[in-house]
């Protein structure tokens, strides 16, 4: 995969749909959907992230066919915004362990440097909600995380396609015991990435009308 497009993956989410979770059986993570560094990303959070992008998407897609359209993509957008929420820590971590930090100044520039290129502020919240399904009032939280993945490679001697990056992240998931919801997947240390995981006792519940998965 392209280098650009891989860390753009990386560091933001797809625009895909989000399935509504029901589950029954001994729940190990009450009340969250992941524990990071002994901190909880609770699932209220974690909902009000996804509402962000649904209510962005609805006042950028005013069309309810187009609307819809988007919304119908793919069903893992609550998985992929928990990926993001995780990985925002992790990434921080992996940094602060190298001693990288970022000014507000740099993300300022670098913001600027991207509303030059798409053709204004309000042109580069659309891009990134399009392409990355990044709300507009989440754009300088992901902006300073690309800006802190760009910078550890850099100390590292490296860019955010080698291992010796992807080490970093690894080492940072593994000092911050990571620990997902199992109804959300698991967390793979060594690729700092979220995996789904088999769990039998979870059902995705789709909208009325559509088939329903076990």
């Amino acid at each position: 995969m392209h280098r650009r497009r891989r860390t753009a993956l990386l560091l933001s989410a797809a625009i895909v749909a989000a399935p509504l979770l029901a589950a029954c059986g001994n729940d190990a993570h009450p009340g969250a959907a992941a524990v990071v560094g002994g901190q909880r990303i609770t699932v209220s959070q974690l909902e009000t992230r996804v509402t962000e992008v649904r209510e962005a998407q609805r006042a950028a897609v005013p069309d309810e066919a187009q609307y819809e359209q988007a919304i119908a993509k793919t069903g893992t957008l609550t998985r992929d915004t928990l990926h993001n929420m995780v990985l925002d820590r992790v990434l921080h971590r992996a940094a602060q362990d190298a001693g990288v930090t970022v000014s507000r100044k740099e993300l300022q520039q670098m913001r600027s440097a991207l509303e030059e290129q798409t053709g204004g502020a309000k042109a580069l919240e659309a891009a990134w909600l399009q392409e990355y399904g990044i709300a507009p009032e989440r754009l300088d939280e992901n902006l300073r995380l690309q800006l802190e993945a760009q910078k550890l490679a850099a100390k590292l001697g490296t860019d955010t396609a080698d291992p010796a990056f992807w080490n970093a992240l690894a080492k940072a998931s593994k000092d911050l015991d990571v620990d997902l919801n199992p109804r959300y997947g698991s967390w793979d240390v060594q690729k700092s990435s979220r995996v789904d995981a088999k769990t039998p006792w979870v059902r995705e519940v789709t909208a009325p009308g559509t088939r329903q998965t076990a």
